[in-house]
């Protein structure tokens, strides 16, 4: 099974920057697309940014200019810069990984990670 790891989190204050980090794993052959999430409790999640296999990359209209999305796609991991934090950034954020060939097949479906808080506070 495809599993995603996140790391990178933490308390940062307003105007700083933070790089999350997430590893996909299990017998992978590509990933098509992988991106960020985050949620607020009480609140729907929301897409941060994505980005192909391509490199072709999309943005939440919140976060363009102050976020960067990549990707190695030899090594399956996604990274997040986050820069000029603001407190209303503040959320658990997650990977996400869709379409995923594998040694078992393809699945055509969303993979998420366990998640990481980001708090953004003087």
């Amino acid at each position: 099974q495809v599993q995603l790891v996140e790391s990178g989190g933490g308390l940062v204050q307003p105007g700083g920057s933070l790089r999350l980090s997430c590893a996909a794993s299990g017998s992978i052959f590509s990933i098509a697309v992988m991106g960020w999430y985050r949620q607020v409790a009480g609140k729907q999640r929301e897409l941060v940014a994505t980005i192909t296999s391509g490199d072709s990359t999309r943005y939440a209209d919140s976060v363009k200019g102050r976020f960067t999305i990549s990707r190695d796609n030899a090594k399956n991991t996604v990274a997040l810069q986050m820069n000029s934090l603001k407190p209303e950034d503040t959320a658990v954020y997650y990977c996400n990984a869709y379409r995923v060939v594998t040694t078992r097949g393809t699945y055509t479906y969303d993979f998420w990670g366990q998640g990481t808080q980001v708090t953004v506070s003087s």
